[in-house]
C-alpha cells in the first residue's frame, strides 16, 4: 500500500457509555495505519442517539484517548477542515441527504406505527419468514401519503433496496463478501426524530470527511452492503472497509464487565500504565510477524500494516496483560515510577495531596521514591502499591495473625528480639532519614556519619544468629514480621534500611511483647 501521506481514517465512538477497550482498539489501529503511512487520524463522535448519549461519556472518551497518547488531527478539541465532528452537529446535512435520496428515488417515506412493525415481527417469527421490514409503503400513491400527513404521522425515511443481484465488496482483511440483495430489508436512514442511523450518518460523513479507509469492528460486515448501496446512491466512491476479528475473553464469550473492566479509564484507574495498556490492545489480532510482544510506541507505528490483521476472534487475557504491565512498570526509571505511585499513596491517605494544597516536601518525595522502588520488581498494578506499603507510611503495623502464630510464638523470638533492637539502638542513623509524624513524613536530623545502611544491618543480624548458634533464617522470619507485620516483602535488609533505626527498633520491641502475649495464648 502506497499512500503517500494520502490516507485519512477515523474513530468514530458513540458516548453512550465508558470509553469500551474494543472501541479502543480499533483506534489502535486506525492510528496505528494512518501514522504508519503519514496519514491523518480523525476522531468524530456519533451522538445521534439522543436517548442515550451523555456529556460525560464524551469527556471519557477524549480522556481516555489523550491518556492512551492517541492524538487526532482532526476532531473535537483541535477542530479541522471537514467539521463540526460531533454528528448532533450535522443533522441539517444528513436530513438534506435523505431529502435526496427520496427526490432521486432511492428513498420513501414509511408511516408504519411501532405497534404495526412489532405486529409485522411477531407473524414473521410465528411464520419462520426472514425478519425485516415487508416494504408496506414503498409502493403508496402520493394521495396516500398525503392522508398520512394529514393525520399527522411523523414519517422514517427508508432506503429502497434492490429486490435482485448482489452487492459485493473486497474487505481488506477478509477478502471477497458478496451479499443477496433479496436478503436486506429496506432499512431506516432517518428517523422520525429527524436524526440519521448510523448507517446514512456515517456514509455521509465518511464522504465529506475525505475518509479513504475504514477500519472497524467484524459486527459492521453485514451493515456493508447497505453502505456501499448508499454510496452508490449518492454518486459516490465508497472507501477501502476493513473488518477487525472480534475481541472476546477467555472463556472465548463476547468481552464484558464479568471478564473485569472493560472501560479504559478503569484500567488507567487500577494503575495500567498507557504504554502497556496501549501495547496489550495493538497485538489483539495483529501480529508484526515475529514474536515480539513489549513494542514501543515507535515500534509499532513502524511495523503496523493491514497484512498483519488476523481474521481470528482475539483473546483479551488479563492475565498477559499485567504480565506486560509489571513488565513497563520494572522499566520506569525510579522518579517516573514514584510520581506514578504517589496518587494512589494519597488516596489511601499514606501521602499528602499537592491537589489541595499540601504537596510532598522534597524529604518525603524522596522517601516515598526510596519505598515504592522496594516493591517495582514486584508489582503488576500501580493500585497494589497502598497495601504494599502501608506498613512504610503507618506509626503502627497490623500484624497478619497467622505471622504471629507462625514466627513469633517459638520460644526464642523474644530474647532474640529484644537483643537486637539493643544492637540496632547503637547504631547511628543515616543522613536524610525520615521519621512519620501525623499525616506528613519528617525527615530525621542529620548524624553526619552513615552507618544505618543495608550491609551494617545484614551483619548486625548475621552475627546475632552466629552468637546464638542459629541459622539467619530462623531470625529473619521472626524480624520481618516484627518489623513489617508479615511474612512476605521485599528483601528484609533494605526494608529496615528505609524504614529507619528508630522505627525498626520501636517495632523490634512491641513485637517482643506481642511474642510474649502470643507465647502466653499458644
Amino acid at each position: 500500500m502506497s499512500l503517500d501521506g494520502t490516507l485519512r481514517v477515523r474513530v468514530a465512538p458513540s458516548p453512550t457509555g465508558l470509553l469500551h477497550v474494543g472501541v479502543t482498539r480499533t483506534a489502535i489501529f486506525n492510528w496505528l495505519l494512518a501514522r504508519h503511512y503519514g496519514g491523518r487520524f480523525i476522531l468524530r463522535i456519533e451522538d445521534t442517539d439522543q436517548a442515550r448519549s451523555r456529556p460525560e461519556y464524551l469527556d471519557d472518551t477524549i480522556e481516555a484517548l489523550q491518556w492512551l497518547g492517541l492524538r487526532w488531527d482532526e476532531g473535537p478539541v483541535v477542530g479541522g477542515d471537514y467539521g463540526p465532528y460531533i454528528q448532533s452537529e450535522r443533522v441539517g446535512l444528513y436530513r438534506q441527504h435523505a431529502q435526496a435520496l427520496v427526490a432521486s428515488g432511492h428513498a420513501y417515506y414509511c408511516y408504519c406505527s411501532p405497534e404495526r412493525l412489532a405486529d409485522m415481527r411477531l407473524r414473521q417469527e410465528q411464520c419462520s419468514e426472514p425478519p425485516g421490514y415487508d416494504g408496506r409503503c414503498r409502493c403508496l400513491t402520493p394521495q396516500q401519503r398525503a392522508e398520512r400527513e394529514a393525520a399527522g404521522i411523523v414519517a422514517t425515511i427508508r432506503f429502497a433496496m434492490p429486490d435482485s443481484g448482489e452487492t459485493a465488496f473486497d474487505d481488506l482483511v477478509r477478502g471477497r463478501i458478496g451479499f443477496d440483495n433479496a436478503t436486506i430489508d429496506d432499512f431506516i436512514i432517518l428517523k422520525s426524530d429527524g436524526f440519521p442511523t448510523y448507517h446514512l450518518a456515517a456514509v455521509v460523513d465518511d464522504h465529506h470527511m475525505r475518509i479513504t479507509h475504514v477500519l472497524r469492528a467484524e459486527e459492521w460486515v453485514p451493515s456493508t452492503p447497505r453502505h456501499i448501496l448508499l454510496y452508490q446512491a449518492f454518486g459516490w466512491t465508497p472507501p477501502a472497509f476493513g473488518h477487525l476479528p472480534m475481541v472476546l475473553g477467555t472463556d472465548r464469550a463476547k468481552l464484558s464487565k464479568r471478564h473485569g473492566a472493560t472501560a479504559v479509564t478503569a484500567y488507567r484507574d487500577e494503575g495500567y500504565l498507557p504504554e502497556a495498556l496501549l501495547n496489550f490492545l495493538a497485538l489483539l489480532g495483529w501480529s508484526p510477524g515475529d514474536d515480539r510482544e513489549l513494542m514501543t510506541r515507535d515500534e509499532l507505528v513502524q511495523a503496523f500494516s493491514i497484512a498483519g490483521i488476523g481474521v481470528a476472534p482475539s483473546i483479551f487475557d488479563i492475565t498477559k496483560l499485567q504480565w506486560m504491565n509489571g513488565a513497563y512498570i520494572r522499566a520506569c526509571a525510579p522518579e517516573r515510577f514514584a510520581e506514578l505511585a504517589l496518587p494512589y499513596l494519597v488516596a489511601a491517605g499514606l501521602a499528602r495531596d499537592p491537589l489541595r494544597g499540601c504537596p510532598p516536601s522534597a524529604h518525603e518525595r524522596d522517601y516515598i521514591r526510596r519505598v515504592v522502588a522496594l516493591e517495582q520488581e514486584r508489582v503488576k498494578v500501580l493500585s497494589e502499591l497502598p497495601h504494599l506499603t502501608e506498613f512504610f507510611f503507618r506509626d503502627e503495623v497490623d500484624y497478619e495473625p497467622a505471622a504471629v502464630n507462625k514466627w513469633l510464638t517459638k520460644d526464642y523470638v523474644p530474647a532474640a528480639l529484644d537483643a537486637l533492637a539493643q544492637r540496632l539502638e547503637s547504631q547511628t542513623e543515616y543522613a536524610g532519614a525520615v521519621r512519620r509524624s501525623g499525616s506528613a513524613a519528617q525527615p530525621l536530623a542529620d548524624s553526619g556519619q552513615a552507618h544505618w545502611d543495608v550491609q551494617s544491618i545484614e551483619q548486625v543480624v548475621r552475627e546475632l544468629a552466629a552468637e546464638r548458634e542459629m541459622k539467619a533464617a530462623a531470625l529473619i522470619h521472626p524480624i520481618r514480621v516484627a518489623v513489617t507485620g508479615r511474612t512476605a516483602g521485599p528483601g528484609l535488609f533494605e526494608t529496615m534500611h528505609v524504614l529507619g533505626k528508630e522505627r525498626c527498633v520501636t517495632r523490634l520491641r512491641r513485637a517482643k511483647e506481642i511474642a510474649i502475649a502470643a507465647r502466653k495464648r499458644w
